[in-house]
């Protein structure tokens, strides 16, 4: 009886490392055959990624006309509303009738593409792994982002049915030719490696030239630069200011996110993650940095330029916000605290009136988080980038500047000075803002 109680003892011994040799070589085997997504499964998720960072950008709308109502006079900001909520319904159109088919209809190494209205394909799903409609409305709405960069800038003194005018040519064949180049697989992508993963150029620094442009040819505000000093003109709601940056922030995470253009994979996952942190931490970067600046620099805290310290380092790391390590994004982000910072300032000194400080937040930094993108990405070329931000820089601020000066020798664009001096809100919209507080 003993030897048989030993023999089961023995035996279940066996069994037990018979069996966990199984369990492990069973192991070895699903991890070696990891499941792989299917092609259904993978549309899905890409077409997901597509709407919701698209519905988040949308948002950025939002967050420009809170940002720019906050930082103008309380007689104009009912007129800011009017411009947001109308360029961002042009952009929809233009880019419906023009913009998409400029930009992917571009031949390989292409300067143009092909004029025509869009009209989505989605006959064989699978082989282009996401849904026509969700890629377009995911483009559409970036076109919208540069539009309203010029609305901050020109702010006050332009008048409405120009400035939409201007926004219908930017959003229809400036931006869309210009983008082209680079995400069309046009002339930049293809001969010179150029790089732009979200828009710091394309989008940015294009709405960025074509503000420069306007504000050179509108010109300052009334009193802005009376008797060779620099005149501060408050904004009206700093807390709306701060609102409307918070949720520009927020868009930032669908604009770089949703850039990857994909989410059908592991990897696509963990490259989506890894942007949202380095568009994070540029963003943190940016605004600590302006913080400490402008104490050094006026003895006091100026939240307005702590406010686009915020918006200069979303705009620098937009260029590649997924190859830099954290503390690369850090420096980049920094760096763009630095620009804004001291760009407002200059921009005075040249008498150039940037309502919102867009060109410097936009503009310049858009200008070097494009050129910085070689630092940590190997696929792209230091002469690309300096080409495709000088090409493009080129290009818009050319275009715009002849669009605008068209405007001003036709139809005008500035108003006259006692409509500028009651407000905008009366004068042309025959309303205002807050009408239980006198404008000022």
């Amino acid at each position: 009886m003993q030897k048989t109680g030993e023999t089961n003892v023995i035996f279940k011994t066996i069994m037990a490392a018979v069996l966990s040799v199984c369990v492990f070589l069973m192991g070895e085997a699903q991890a070696q055959t990891a499941p792989v997504a299917s092609p259904a499964s993978e549309y899905l998720f890409n077409t997901l990624l597509f709407l919701i960072s698209g519905m988040v950008v949308m948002f950025m709308a939002a967050g420009f006309c809170m940002l720019e109502v906050g930082l103008v006079r309380s007689k104009n900001a009912a007129t800011i509303c009017v411009k947001n909520i109308c360029l961002y319904s042009i952009a929809g159109i233009m880019v419906w009738l023009f913009g998409y088919n400029l930009i992917y209809g571009v031949g390989e190494g292409g300067l143009i593409g092909k004029f025509g209205i869009w009209s989505g394909d989605d006959a064989n799903p699978l082989e282009t792994g996401f849904a026509s409609g969700a890629d377009w409305y995911f483009q559409m709405v970036f076109v919208a982002t540069a539009a309203s960069i010029v609305s901050g800038t020109l702010a006050e003194r332009i008048k409405l049915w120009p400035f939409l005018a201007f926004v219908a040519i930017l959003t229809g064949f400036i931006y869309p030719i210009q983008a082209s180049w680079e995400w069309g697989e046009g002339y930049l992508h293809t001969r010179w490696a150029f790089a732009d993963f979200a828009g710091s150029t394309l989008v940015h620094s294009t709405g960025g030239w074509a503000a420069l442009a306007g504000a050179l040819v509108v010109g300052p505000r009334a009193g802005k630069y009376a008797g060779g000093r620099v005149a501060p003109i408050p904004g009206s709601s700093l807390p709306l200011a701060a609102l409307g940056t918070f949720i520009l922030w927020l868009g930032w995470f669908g604009f770089n996110g949703g850039s990857q253009l994909a989410f059908g994979t592991i990897d696509d996952a963990i490259s989506v993650a890894r942007i949202f942190v380095n568009t994070n931490m540029a963003a943190c970067a940016g605004v600590l940095t302006a913080l400490v600046l402008t104490q050094f620099i006026y003895k006091k805290v100026d939240l307005t330029i702590v406010l686009n310290g915020a918006i200069g380092g979303l705009v620098s790391i937009t260029a590649d916000p997924l190859h830099p390590a954290i503390g690369q994004s850090l420096m980049i982000g920094a760096v763009g605290g630095i620009i804004v910072t001291l760009a407002v300032p200059l921009l005075d000194k040249l008498k150039i009136d940037d309502v919102v400080g867009a060109i410097p937040a936009h503009l310049f930094c858009g200008v070097w988080g494009t050129l910085i993108v070689p630092l940590t990405n190997p696929d792209a070329r230091w002469l690309g980038q300096i080409l495709g931000i000088i090409m493009i820089g080129l290009f818009v601020f050319t275009t715009s500047l002849l669009v605008w000066l068209c405007l001003k020798y036709t139809v005008g664009v500035r108003a006259n000075g006692r409509d500028e001096r009651i407000g905008l809100d009366k004068t042309e919209l025959g309303l205002e803002a807050y009408p239980e507080f006198a404008s000022t």
